[in-house]
């Protein structure tokens, strides 16, 4: 399953909420160097979603906030 994500770095808390576009938006406390948010996207989806962090890939946008984002299993 493919979802969009809009991920805004540099956030007071790690929170998921979904838009009414069905697509979602993640906070991240993560600032956006080094990775850093990418990393911590995936392990708040994957909670959020009760995957392992594994089944998550950022399929596009991994320098941009907007993502297009693969979950497997």
């Amino acid at each position: 399953m493919k979802i969009s994500v809009v991920v805004k770095p540099n956030a007071r808390r790690n929170e998921v909420t979904v838009r009414e576009d069905g697509g979602f938006l993640v906070l991240v406390k993560a600032p956006a160097a080094e990775g850093k948010a990418n990393k911590t996207l995936i392990e708040v989806l994957a909670k959020f979603l009760g995957k392992p962090k594994t089944s998550i890939t950022i399929l596009k946008g991994k320098s941009a906030r907007r993502k297009i984002v693969e979950i497997s299993g």
